[in-house]
Formats: structure tokens, C-alpha cells, sequence
């Protein structure tokens, strides 16, 4: 943990919370989705009439929830990891892969908020909108990008500086 005094423990406490927050407003978006996708089949199936909206909102929805469960996942240390390879290394050669792990995933998740960032103002710029059954601006549907990327950003910085960089 990286706190020094009360205001950095107030910072920790709020990323903690914000992190957690995006995991369970990943899982209940996860959860709508099933069932929406739930009633929309047995709707179909009862001859009771199917909502259009519900695939295209799923659609939209999944990325969304995976962006969102990412920082979360990776907070928690629940990220996809090799462990038969790390476990195969010498705990030197494992702690330089560990390194080099989350500074590959710093750089990454640099680009997220980057490219997200770019597509968000490109798409305000031209006034793009999602013309479907739904009608919204299209940036919407980027902001889970650089705000999750943002959060991974943090996470790889918070990991390199605490425990030497390996994770």
C-alpha cells in the first residue's frame, strides 16, 4: 500500500471504493442483461412480442461491463495470469517478468485513455449519433474506455511502485 498519512489514506480509500464500485456496476449490468436476453427469448417463445431494444442494448452493454470489471479485476489481482510460467521461473526471473507485465499493461492501458479521449472528442466534434432502434450520441458509448483505462493506469503504477514493480 502506498499511504503516507491521513489524506493519502482518504485517496487510497476513495480509489478502493471507486474500483469496487465498477466492479459491481459491471456485474449488475451482467445481470440485466441476462435477464432482458432471458424475457426477449421467452417472450418470442409465448408469442408475447420481443422489444427490439433489448439485443441493440446488449450490444452496448457487454463492452461496457467488460471495460468496467477490468480495473476491478486487476485491483483484486483476478486478472488472466501465467501462472505455469511464472511458477517455472527463478523468483528473480519472475519478479523481472512481473515488471515487464505491468509496464506492458501501463503502456496499454495509456493507450485506452489516449484513443478513448481521441474518439469521445472526435465523435462530439461531428455531432455522431447511434441511428438504430436506439438514438443516443455515439461518444457515449466510448467513455468506459479511457475511464477504465484510466483506473488500469493507476492500478500499474500503484503495483510498480509497491512490491518492486512484480505483481
Amino acid at each position: 500500500m502506498l499511504c503516507h498519512g491521513p489524506s493519502m489514506k482518504s485517496v487510497d480509500v476513495f480509489y478502493r471504493r471507486l474500483v469496487n464500485l465498477c466492479g459491481v456496476t459491471s456485474a449488475l449490468i451482467f445481470a440485466t442483461m441476462t435477464v432482458l436476453v432471458s424475457w426477449d427469448v421467452v417472450s418470442r417463445n409465448i408469442q408475447f412480442g420481443q422489444l427490439p431494444w433489448i439485443v441493440e442494448l446488449t450490444e452496448y452493454a457487454m463492452p461496457a461491463a467488460t471495460f468496467l470489471a477490468a480495473p476491478w479485476l486487476l485491483h483484486r489481482a483476478e486478472h488472466v495470469r501465467m501462472e505455469v510460467l511464472v511458477s517455472a521461473l527463478s523468483p528473480a526471473a519472475a519478479h523481472t517478468c512481473g515488471v515487464l507485465a505491468n509496464l506492458i499493461g501501463l503502456a496499454i492501458s495509456f493507450v485506452f485513455v489516449w484513443y478513448g479521449l481521441a474518439i469521445i472528442v472526435d465523435a462530439r466534434s461531428i455531432g455522431a449519433q447511434v441511428i438504430k432502434t436506439l438514438v443516443f450520441p455515439e461518444w457515449w458509448l466510448f467513455v468506459p474506455l479511457p475511464a477504465a483505462g484510466a483506473l488500469m493506469s493507476i492500478e500499474f503504477i500503484r503495483r510498480l511502485a509497491s512490491r518492486g514493480g512484480g505483481a
